[in-house]
């Protein structure tokens, strides 16, 4: 039988990779930027041309049959090396620069002043960081043109590479003057709801008081009501708050280190907690040999500050 690869089979194969991935012909239009009606029927299509079914439509997803998940398989195997093969033979850019997303609170306050060192070891190295923490997958990676990625998040990337390189510890931070103006807080019910400042994007899809709420139950004890605390859409903005006298910030360990060492912000309460989210350095399948190079001069850079860490502030307590 003589098959051939025409355009309209590749756009169906297109669609029903990424309906595969996604199990979802919603998310797989968002990825392909059409409509989801576009998604199915171009699925459909290929299964009327195969006349043989790919997917059980379920209400709550897309379940593939035993040959669904055979052309699944091999499809995603063919893309990777089509991709692969692309990415090698591309003449790069001469004295091009790579780029590095990076959520931006740990961008301003733990990435950008250590780059100096990364440029020292790496003097003939470009490297541009860009603050963003929308998620992240492979399409978009390739459609923007991100080599690379720092997140602060729970991970789980399916079709990208991830390294955790460093995990963070949650402490509340207030500044002495704050401090000075307030009673006594010895324990965690000394804490009124109207002086916590809220990091209402601790990462994307994270609860609006997710670090505060997360603190709490790991110090067995009970928050109290939300209503009145700041909130902002940036840890960076909150810590901003902190120091400025106005209320008591979750701090993460990583953005708040600097300040705790000048004076400038004060732990609470003696104890740190671990947070669920961690800091991954996230890349496409091939990352070039500049981003090799980054990888692991963040490695170790987060075992340095990790020393450095424990030395300042008190360890996390065991999980209640």
């Amino acid at each position: 039988m003589d098959i051939r690869l025409s355009p309209s089979l590749l756009a169906w194969l297109r669609s029903f990779d990424a309906a595969a991935r996604h199990g979802s012909f919603t998310k797989a239009a968002a990825e392909l930027c059409i409509t989801q009606g576009a998604v199915s029927q171009q699925v459909k299509q290929l299964e009327d041309w195969l006349r043989r079914p790919l997917f059980l439509r379920t209400p709550r997803a897309l379940v593939p049959t035993p040959e669904g998940k055979w052309l699944a398989v091999v499809l995603r195997e063919s893309f990777d090396a089509i991709e692969s093969t692309l990415a090698q033979m591309r003449q790069p850019a001469e004295a091009a620069t790579a780029t590095l997303s990076c959520s931006p609170s740990f961008a301003m306050s733990w990435l950008t002043p250590r780059l100096g060192d990364f440029f020292r070891q790496h003097p003939h190295t470009g490297l541009r960081v860009f603050g963003e923490f929308h998620t992240l997958d492979r399409t978009r990676m390739v459609r923007d043109g991100v080599e690379a990625a720092v997140r602060f998040d729970l991970g789980g990337y399916r079709d990208l590479n991830a390294t955790v390189f460093l995990d963070e510890w949650l402490i509340p931070v207030a500044s002495p003057e704050f401090l000075a103006r307030h009673p006594p807080i010895t324990q965690p019910q000394d804490l009124h709801g109207d002086w916590l400042l809220h990091d209402g994007s601790a990462w994307d899809g994270a609860d609006t008081y997710e670090e505060w709420q997360h603190w709490f139950a790991q110090r067995g004890a009970t928050p109290p009501p939300w209503a009145g605390g700041q909130q902002f859409n940036l840890s960076q903005l909150a810590l901003g708050a902190a120091l400025a006298g106005q209320g008591i910030a979750m701090g993460r360990a990583a953005l708040v280190l600097q300040d705790v060492k000048a004076g400038r912000l004060v732990p609470l309460l003696g104890r740190s907690v671990t947070s669920r989210a961690a800091y991954s350095f996230v890349t496409t399948t091939h990352p070039s040999p500049v981003m090799e190079l980054v990888r692991e001069w963040l490695l170790e850079e987060a075992r340095r500050f990790g020393e450095e860490r424990a030395q300042v502030l008190p360890a996390p307590a065991p999980a209640v």
